[in-house]
């Protein structure tokens, strides 16, 4: 099976200016934890990405007014992709290797084609492969509670 048979296809995207209420909008209308983010220009090349976390950790946890931030202040502006044609073991060790719960999915021109969750490969992978990946992707990094 390759990555586009699982994938969700034709996710929102977003732009490094756009307001974050306009990409939480988004995110609540999508039913998404993640949006791509492409270049103002239109390029539907991945630049980053922001998700509900990067938001809330970034944002509301350090006190930012929200009316100010746009999602260049809260996106991750390193993106981990896949292509679409790999096979989907592919996408599970990229989840597994960089502990990923999603992996923006690209076409042969490096733009944005869809998103690989861990809830895609739920639905199309067997259970063997679902809970490895799962297990692996969910083991937590040591942060500060675990360091004493």
């Amino acid at each position: 099976m390759n990555v586009y048979e699982a994938m969700t296809a034709d996710p929102v995207t977003c732009s490094p200016g756009d307001s974050i209420e306009s990409v939480a909008k988004k995110m609540q209308d999508f039913d998404c934890g993640l949006v791509p983010v492409v270049n103002k220009n239109g390029s539907p090349n991945p630049i980053g990405v922001i998700t509900d976390r990067d938001i809330v950790c970034r944002l509301i946890a350090q006190g930012k007014d929200l009316q100010k931030c746009t999602v260049a202040d809260a996106m991750t502006d390193t993106v981990i992709t896949i292509e679409h044609a790999a096979p989907l073991t592919n996408a599970l060790n990229l989840m597994e290797s960089n502990q990923l719960r999603r992996i923006v999915v690209v076409n042969d021109n490096d733009e944005v084609s869809g998103v690989i969750s861990q809830a895609d490969i739920a639905r199309q992978a067997s259970h063997e492969l679902t809970g490895e990946v799962v297990e692996r992707v969910s083991t937590p990094s040591p942060g500060p509670s675990m360091l004493h």
